[in-house]
């Protein structure tokens, strides 16, 4: 990694899923840049953000503060929030700082015509999940979402319950039940369902959860790993995807080594392309 990046400051915006906390953490962690993460606490009914702030602003003074923060920032990594590139792109302090959109699901998903407006001005673009590609920009890249192996990973003091699965489950449409269902019966396994919208499982404690089983059943309507998908198997569990194929490691494209250093690659060329110096 060339000795350029060693001094960025990165400001991340957002924390859609808990991502921008793990690139925050790591990039501290990989590359001892200065990170720094907010979001509003309102978004964040999980506790995902275990590193950054949960900042308890309502949407206008949140913006504020974001904007006021991104003065101090080299790179601004915004996750989900497209609305507030246009206001810093009209901001004369701001205008030239380097933003990275970061996409992470419905927002984006089938509606990048819509959305045109708030992603045009953005730097780089980058998705979580390679189905947001979809009609996407040809500039548009794919960074896998990492996974905190500090957090998740296998707890050799507990004992999983063999040949039982866990799907977990949230605010989709009842319909989706019967996928798991129907899984689980030709494996001839154990289900365990468990509604996460009803009993909300913090952030942190959702690796013991995962430990318990052998199996988990993800989601079907999206041909592409879960992020819980992926933190299972960080924490040992065979992953039943939505082909039915059986996938019992982490992928090193998720682990946070790998994400991290493409992702500097990614803010390099950029900087370099705009002649910035960063000291």
């Amino acid at each position: 990694m060339n000795e350029y990046v060693k001094f960025m400051r990165i400001l991340h915006i957002g924390n859609t899923a808990g991502v921008g906390s793990v690139i925050a953490k790591w990039q501290k962690k990989i590359l001892n840049w200065k990170t720094t993460l907010i979001t509003r606490k309102k978004l964040d009914p999980y506790h995902l953000t275990t590193y950054g702030y949960a900042l308890p602003l309502d949407k206008f003074t949140y913006t504020i503060v974001a904007l006021l923060l991104s003065l101090r920032h080299d790179i601004i990594h915004i996750h989900d929030f497209d609305k507030i590139v246009p206001i810093m792109r009209k901001l004369p302090i701001l205008k030239n700082k380097t933003i990275v959109l970061h996409y992470h699901g419905s927002r984006i998903r089938n509606n990048w015509k819509k959305r045109k407006k708030f992603w045009v001005k953005a730097d780089v673009i980058l998705v979580s999940t390679k189905d947001l590609l979809d009609k996407a920009p040809e500039h548009v890249k794919y960074l896998p979402n990492p996974i905190d192996t500090d957090i998740f990973k296998v707890y050799k003091e507990v004992k999983k319950r063999k040949k039982v699965a866990l799907y977990v489950y949230a605010h989709y449409p009842m319909e989706h039940l019967e996928w798991p269902k129907k899984v689980a019966k030709n494996f001839g396994l154990k289900l365990y369902i468990h509604d996460r919208k009803r009993k909300p499982i913090p952030h942190k404690k959702l690796p013991l959860l995962l430990n318990l089983f052998e199996f988990l059943i993800d989601r079907n309507y999206i041909p592409s790993l879960s992020k819980t998908a992926l933190e299972a198997l960080a924490c040992g569990l065979k992953v039943i995807r939505w082909d039915e194929k059986i996938i019992d490691k982490l992928p090193n494209t998720h682990k946070p080594t790998y994400v991290i250093r493409k992702l500097a690659t990614i803010y390099f060329k950029k900087l370099k392309v705009k002649g910035e110096t960063h000291h």
